[in-house]
């Protein structure tokens, strides 16, 4: 059967090259005699990959040598929670940017473990835009500003990171390593990888060395990132396969300029598929601010739900699949990660002209 255009908002699509690697690894890795999900987390070979992988992340993503890369279990959400439990101190207190779906999540789990408080709310705007950095309140004692770089739900991002005087915490799980950041102002910074990096289970978290120093030690050990930063991510066993498909995504993005060129990829992408509906002549319509339109995820409306079904329904004929939106928000969704190919944003372009010209 031949490979469909996957718009899934995660898990993602990854390199065809990629699988077909992995393909050919699977039962035999490294001529070891086993597959590398049967390896031993503390063998030369899984180790070898383990190291890479922490690497190449460094060289794509340009992470400072004074961070520490952690590859944890748990995805995104459990960062809700650890990012509070070790940050913050019982006198401390930290702003939440509620921009959409997940920054108002992130604050939700915050609240059961920290004094926080929301820096911006986006909810009277109907998550249409992110704030402009002179719309946050940051209130005196506040040890970071949590913010959502890109909200997946909402199709919204940031199209350029705050600089006050308090350190950023930011998920960059639906934009991770899409552009670069500016890492001087930032403390942590993490994402789970299934939207642009590799399968789903893994969540990769950056933090400043020196503050694993301070970070609170009353806590189970696999809530400490001290504790993970002290045995390289291998505290337990790590979601192995994760990492070594992690880590083959980001020797393709190396082969494709790292995050620079997946910056100029998205830019592109997202420009033509932003293109086909702004000269719709209104048959489709995007909620979200121009200035604050997501690069990752392009969310569009037609005129009824009932057209909207149609135009799923004829996508996926033609081997464009998960377009349909949230189901909080209903309407199209056209998730174009890294991974995407160039003739997957061609065909949806063509398919959303021609079920224009026949149905306008």
């Amino acid at each position: 059967m031949p490979r469909v255009h996957n718009f899934c908002a995660g898990p993602c699509t990854l390199p065809l090259s990629v699988l077909e690697e992995a393909q050919g690894e699977l039962v035999d890795f490294a001529s070891t005699g086993m597959s590398l999900i049967e390896l031993s987390h503390r063998s030369p070979e899984y180790d070898e990959v383990h190291r890479q992988t922490i690497d190449r992340f460094r060289a794509v993503f340009n992470v400072p040598e004074d961070r520490a890369v952690l590859l944890l279990q748990g995805g995104a959400t459990l960062q809700f929670s650890m990012v509070p439990m070790n940050l913050l101190r019982p006198s401390e207190r930290a702003g939440y940017v509620r921009s959409g779906s997940w920054g108002v999540a992130a604050e939700r789990d915050a609240a059961n473990y920290a004094d926080v408080y929301p820096a911006w709310d986006g909810e009277p705007l109907s998550y249409a835009r992110m704030p402009d950095e002179a719309e946050l309140e940051v209130q005196a004692g506040t040890r970071y500003l949590h913010v959502t770089s890109n909200e997946t739900i909402e199709g919204i991002r940031l199209p350029s990171f705050p600089n006050l005087d308090v350190p950023l915490v930011i998920d960059m799980s639906s934009d991770y390593l899409s552009r670069p950041i500016p890492w001087d102002v930032i403390d942590l910074v993490y994402g789970g990888v299934q939207k642009n990096l590799g399968p789903a289970g893994l969540a990769v978290v950056v933090i400043r060395r020196e503050l694993l120093e301070q970070t609170n030690r009353n806590l189970g050990s696999y809530l400490r990132y001290d504790r993970h930063a002290e045995q390289d991510s291998l505290l337990n066993t790590p979601p192995m396969f994760a990492i070594y498909l992690m880590g083959k995504v980001l020797v393709w993005m190396q082969g494709l300029g790292s995050v620079e060129g997946m910056q100029e990829r998205a830019e592109r992408r997202s420009g033509a598929v932003y293109g086909a509906i702004d000269s719709s002549g209104g048959f489709y319509r995007s909620p979200v601010d121009p200035r604050h339109r997501s690069l990752m995820n392009i969310v569009f409306r037609l005129s009824s739900e009932d057209l909207e079904q149609r135009f799923l329904k004829e996508a996926e004929a033609e081997g464009l699949v998960n377009l349909k939106g949230h189901r909080s928000v209903g309407g199209v969704r056209a998730s174009i990660y890294n991974a995407m190919t160039d003739d997957g944003v061609e065909a949806l372009v063509a398919h959303m002209r021609s079920f224009r010209d026949a149905n306008a």
